[in-house]
């Protein structure tokens, strides 16, 4: 069976998050987004456990809503601690077979610090330490580190991260079997560092929404006899069955590029060798290109044996957005995307499969120009840098007296599928 997984979301019990992400809500957008498998999120928060139990059956380490929808739980982490005379915030990602499990995950972690203040909680302690508990708490728990690139909380992290996986995990990082790409770079870009070709490169929308644009920009597509717990877990760990993975294009991601907000100044690699901000002179923000170009022992355009492939997209509200000139909330762009959806099944088939001549049925030309556009991988960006998204450039495709604006400093972001 296929399964669409978006695996690593949060609830309405996280900081900076909708208060309208229930799981009714993941579970309606999620079909509508062409989503099969979702995380729950925020598992370690008493009151969300509490919430979801009385509306989800357990079955093989996998929970079903009364129609039929299914989710894993999940949750995320942050560890902020010193190591090597530096200060490291690391954020992890857990999986957990059923609530008794999750149950025993908050048991662990309550020892270390409270669980009910956010839905992602803060603990003093290090990667090995929270890993080495965890397992030995349930064996099946799973442990993927979260968006590894991102500058502030993260594994290869400019600001608090390591240079190896084993630097950061010890002994324990034999339990370590997939890393999150994070918005801000794709598969493409970890194939460059050799020392990863051993793990799953796995990719999720960290959604602090429910909303399409949001939930699903980034997921995983994989193809299992069955859908349980352990098969999802060994198709995690050894690639057998992983299809690909949708990506958010990483010049979009918020930290892709280096930068300083304050004064909009976004510089690509090579143009920050410094590290200082050319208007005042203060530290840059090292983005995720930088931080991969220092890792990287191999060129651009290498892909290992093995490897998963990947497509970059748009999500179809920006798109669509972008075609009308409004923003991607507004009831313009919701009366375009709804019957596209409606005819086509869901997003997903509408951006990767649906026939140009059965598109023009349904949307603008300038619209399934951009849909055909962002499928043959053909929109640059201003690319995202210091918390800043980075910006389709649709004038590039619809010209410049299309509805669409520039975005300052576009940049081609043209690749071939799978390359980077």
């Amino acid at each position: 069976m296929r399964v669409v997984a978006d695996f690593h979301l949060h609830s309405h019990y996280s900081q900076a998050t909708s208060k309208d992400l229930t799981l009714q809500n993941l579970e309606k957008y999620g079909r509508m987004k062409g989503l099969t498998l979702l995380g729950t999120g925020d598992l370690t928060h008493p009151k969300w456990l509490s919430d979801i139990r009385p509306l989800l059956s357990e079955g093989d380490g996998i929970l079903r809503t009364a129609e039929g929808f299914s989710f894993v739980l999940s949750g995320e982490i942050s560890l902020i601690y010193s190591q090597g005379g530096r200060g490291r915030r690391i954020h992890l990602v857990l999986l957990a077979p059923g609530f008794r499990a999750a149950e025993r995950i908050q048991e662990t972690l309550g020892k270390f610090g409270r669980l009910d203040y956010d839905g992602r909680p803060i603990f003093g302690k290090s990667c090995p330490e929270v890993v080495e508990a965890l397992k030995s708490a349930d064996e099946r728990i799973e442990v993927i580190p979260a968006h590894i690139w991102t500058p502030w909380f993260s594994l290869f992290g400019s600001r608090s991260g390591f240079d190896s996986v084993e630097e950061c995990f010890q002994d324990t990082a034999k339990h370590i079997f997939a890393l999150e790409t994070g918005l801000s770079s794709d598969p493409a870009m970890n194939w460059r560092l050799s020392a990863l070709d051993k793990y799953t490169l796995v990719s999720n929308s960290d959604a602090h929404s429910h909303w399409p644009w949001r939930l699903g920009r980034e997921c995983n597509i994989l193809e299992l006899g069955e859908l349980t717990y352990d098969a999802f877990i060994h198709a995690l760990r050894t690639r057998k069955g992983f299809i690909e993975t949708l990506e958010f294009w990483p010049h979009e991601g918020k930290y892709h590029y280096d930068g300083h907000r304050s004064c909009g100044v976004c510089l690509a690699p090579a143009e920050s060798a410094k590290g200082t901000c050319p208007k005042c002179g203060q530290p840059l923000t090292i983005g995720v290109a930088s931080r991969v170009e220092e890792l990287a022992d191999r060129p651009e355009g290498f892909r290992p044996e093995g490897a998963v492939p990947f497509r970059n997209l748009i999500p179809l509200h920006e798109l669509l957005a972008g075609a009308i000139g409004q923003a991607v909330s507004t009831k313009a762009v919701w009366a375009a995307y709804s019957p596209l959806v409606k005819a086509f099944g869901n997003e997903l088939s509408v951006l990767l499969d649906a026939e140009e001549r059965e598109l023009a049925k349904l949307a603008s030309p300038e619209a399934v120009r951009l849909i055909l556009a962002n499928r043959g991988q053909k929109i640059p960006f201003a690319p995202g840098y210091d918390g800043v998204y980075g910006v389709p450039d649709f004038t590039a495709i619809l010209g410049r007296d299309g509805k669409a604006q520039a975005p300052p400093t576009a940049r081609p972001a043209q690749r071939r599928l799978g390359e980077y």
